[in-house]
């Protein structure tokens, strides 16, 4: 039977959350653990909070311990892998989903949100291994001094190409991580939204510009909703050209070096 205290507390919390005020939320939270530290779920919420704030060592605290205290509750799985997924520890993010899954083996959102993990971690990996080419210094510096000077010029417009492409790539980095992170507090917040009791919360706001506006449940939702899908489309948009561009850059630098190697014969 759930503390009476304890879920009163955790019903503050839930409003709060809501709410958007993650401070206040995270207070009642705690004061819901300080009674009653065997319900999983405060520890589950609190690490949402947490999550919300981009607090994601905190937030993985959390849920290590709402597993710990019950290991049958998926949403602790969920929560953990999400905050290890945060701050790029992609293979002990997909462990845990694994784990998750030897509790609840058909469970649709720990399914997509491993396509996600697995997805996120290529990404990062090809992102690395461009910003490499990126920065090498065969393409940045090559050894153009003793070159005709026709072949000089030449060298020096496929350099600045290089560069431009470089930061072009960089900026679309950027913009990949900003859509990635609109989505994914969205997702959090949808998903803590739609655990919450009907009827808990007595104020809800969706963001409108740099301002907040009183709106219904249903209109949220919807906001949500749309949110998620634009940014997704975004991503998958900006990850095509960032393939693109990558290529590119490649492609440059390798016209770079056997211009400079046949020049140099």
């Amino acid at each position: 039977m759930p503390n009476p205290e304890a879920e009163a507390k955790k019903d503050l919390g839930n409003k709060a959350f809501a709410e958007k005020d993650y401070d206040e939320a995270i207070k009642h939270y705690t004061a819901a653990i300080s009674i009653d530290s065997k319900n999983c779920v405060y520890f589950s919420n609190r690490s949402a909070c947490y999550g919300s704030k981009g607090d994601w060592e905190k937030a993985a605290n959390d849920a290590k311990e709402c597993i710990k205290v019950n290991p049958e509750f998926i949403k602790g799985y969920y929560r953990l892998a999400n905050a290890q997924s945060e701050q790029n520890e992609f293979e002990a993010a997909l462990a845990t989903i694994k784990q998750g899954m030897a509790v609840e083996p058909n469970n649709p959102q720990l399914q997509k949100q491993m396509r996600q993990i697995k997805a996120k971690r290529d990404n990062q990996r090809r992102v690395e291994n461009a910003t490499k080419t990126a920065t090498s210094a065969a393409a940045e510096n090559a050894p153009i001094r003793s070159l005709d000077p026709s072949v000089i010029k030449e060298v020096q417009d496929l350099q600045s190409q290089y560069r431009t492409t470089v930061k072009e790539f960089r900026e679309v980095q950027g913009k990949i991580k900003r859509a990635q992170l609109s989505k994914r507090t969205s997702e959090l917040t949808k998903n803590q939204l739609e655990e919450l009791p009907k009827g808990s919360y007595s104020k809800l706001y969706r963001p409108v510009g740099k301002m907040f506006m009183l709106a219904s449940e249903s209109d949220i939702m919807t906001h949500l909703d749309e949110t998620i899908a634009k940014e997704g489309k975004n991503e998958t948009s900006l990850s095509s050209k960032l393939d693109y561009l990558e290529k590119r850059m490649k492609s440059q630098q390798q016209n770079i070096q056997e211009l400079t190697k046949s020049a140099s014969e």
